[in-house]
């Protein structure tokens, strides 16, 4: 693929075997930021927010339902509308970062999830809440590529690495979080606002992000030459959107037949997209993803591994949840604490991975996975016959939850370990994007199995098993993760 982005100059760093001449990189090396923790804390409690929403609303949709008198499919709109917008646009956010500045796009779009969270939190009616959900996955896509990108651009060596641990942590705990907080808002029912809460509550922690963005966001240089792949981004965006459209309604809806074709049809569109690509670097253009960013050593396998993580660990929650509120009857707020375990053994270790002995580095993710696989089968033996989860399936959704950061961490890091600094915002985009795109499959396929096995109300013994079968997919999903992570590498070793 050719790349005339080789034409500047780059005041960078040595490059790696791996890192394309000095010449082909346009971005300043690496700075510290003058206060490095307040930076990342800026930008990781955005990123957490974002997260947060995927499933802060779950919690509020029986009272969403009654309040707006809602149908089923509306109800689906309000969930799924923030997703499908935020992952059709986020490999156009991360190019729009590199493009104006990520500082502009991350203000930007800070302020569009904030303004979206106020207009959501005060709808009044179905048809606006719908139309402000898909506002606030817009200005989420906007702002969340520009976090990684901030990382990639402002952090090095064993900083990056430490950045990178609490980015895990962000992700494994704002699942978590949004359970557990939108069960206490709607239950504490403050001044009668029901469910309103749980979009009013970014609006005050948003403009005291935006306040501190405006002294702390670095002001990084920007590659005003780029130009922008219109086509690249449309048929890429209408790929996410044929894929991730189906997979989120269609079990609601029991799988229409034009959910099959929207599925095809992203194939079809995938297939144009690459050949688009191709005739537009033939022509000596910029296409949407550089050529040399998916080539960059292990970062194709590193994707692959990944996404199946997060298909699993988001495919696990969603059923678990099923499992505990409608099978076993607890309340949507013990439900999220019993998801604690698992959520702080994924953010202990992926805080913590790079302390372990030098050593056990390139084999940990391999390792990590492998230990997982007999963990999914033991959990789902431990719930099959419908019994409370008790002290020693707590102990194991701990021990789940350490294993899974100990894949996720190393293998982020080695993802973006070799890709150069000018491609930091192409190489975010399309990470993240990756990351959505497994949580939003891993929630429609094995959501799927598991609805499939159950029909609720259901006996708890009928729900446990649908949880059993589950878990054995999460296993075998680990184990698939577990091959493609023995092909990614760190950055500093050979091949």
């Amino acid at each position: 693929m050719t790349d005339l982005s080789t034409r500047r100059p780059s005041s960078a760093g040595p490059a790696t075997p791996t890192e394309p001449p000095a010449a082909a990189r346009p971005f300043e090396a690496p700075a510290a930021p003058a206060r490095p923790g307040l930076l990342l804390l800026l930008i990781l409690t955005g990123q957490f927010m974002a997260v947060l929403d995927v499933s802060i609303v779950n919690v509020a949709v029986p009272t969403i339902r009654v309040d707006l008198h809602a149908s089923g499919a509306a109800l689906q709109l309000v969930i799924a509308g923030y997703t499908i917008a935020y992952a059709v646009l986020l490999i156009t956010g991360a190019r729009l970062g590199a493009r104006f500045g990520h500082r502009r796009l991350f203000q930007l779009g800070l302020a569009g999830f904030t303004a979206a969270s106020l207009a959501c939190g005060l709808a009044p009616d179905t048809a606006s809440l719908i139309a402000f959900r898909l506002l606030q996955g817009l200005g989420a896509a906007l702002m969340v590529p520009q976090v990684m990108s901030l990382i990639q651009r402002t952090f090095t060596g064993t900083a990056r690495s430490r950045a990178l641990g609490v980015y895990t942590a962000v992700l494994a705990g704002g699942s978590v979080a949004g359970q557990v907080l939108g069960g206490v808002l709607v239950s504490a029912d403050l001044f009668g606002s029901g469910w309103r809460p749980v979009f009013l509550v970014n609006v005050p922690i948003g403009l005291v992000l935006l306040a501190a963005g405006h002294r702390l966001l670095p002001r990084l240089s920007v590659d005003r030459e780029r130009r922008f792949d219109v086509a690249g981004l449309l048929v890429l965006a209408a790929a996410i959107g044929l894929l991730v459209v189906p997979l989120v309604l269609g079990h609601e809806l029991h799988w229409p037949l034009w959910g099959w074709l929207m599925l095809a049809g992203s194939a079809l569109a995938l297939a144009l997209f690459v050949l688009v690509e191709r005739r537009i670097a033939a022509r000596g253009g910029q296409p949407l993803i550089h050529g040399r960013v998916l080539r960059a050593p292990g970062l194709l396998p590193a994707a692959v591994t990944i996404f199946l993580i997060m298909f699993g660990f988001s495919g696990f929650m969603f059923a678990f949840a099923l499992h505990l509120q409608a099978g076993l009857g607890d309340s949507a707020l013990r439900a999220g604490l019993t998801f604690g375990p698992i959520a702080v053994g994924f953010g202990l270790s992926g805080l913590h991975w790079h302390r372990l002995p030098a050593r056990l580095h390139p084999p940990l993710p391999v390792l990590a996975l492998l230990a997982v696989v007999p963990g999914y089968l033991a959990l789902g033996l431990l719930l099959g016959s419908g019994d409370q989860l008790g002290l020693g399936g707590e102990l194991l959704l701990l021990a789940l939850g350490l294993c899974s950061g100990c894949a996720y961490s190393p293998v982020f890091a080695r993802a973006l370990g070799r890709v150069a600094q000018q491609d930091a915002a192409d190489a975010s985009g399309a990470l993240v994007t990756v990351i959505q795109l497994g949580q939003v499959v891993g929630v429609a396929l094995l959501g799927t199995v598991f609805l499939s096995s159950v029909d609720y109300p259901a006996r708890a013994a009928l729900s446990g098993h649908a949880l059993e079968v589950t878990c054995a997919l999460l296993a075998a999903s680990a184990a698939l993760a577990a091959l493609s992570a023995a092909r990614t590498r760190p950055a500093g070793s050979a091949g």
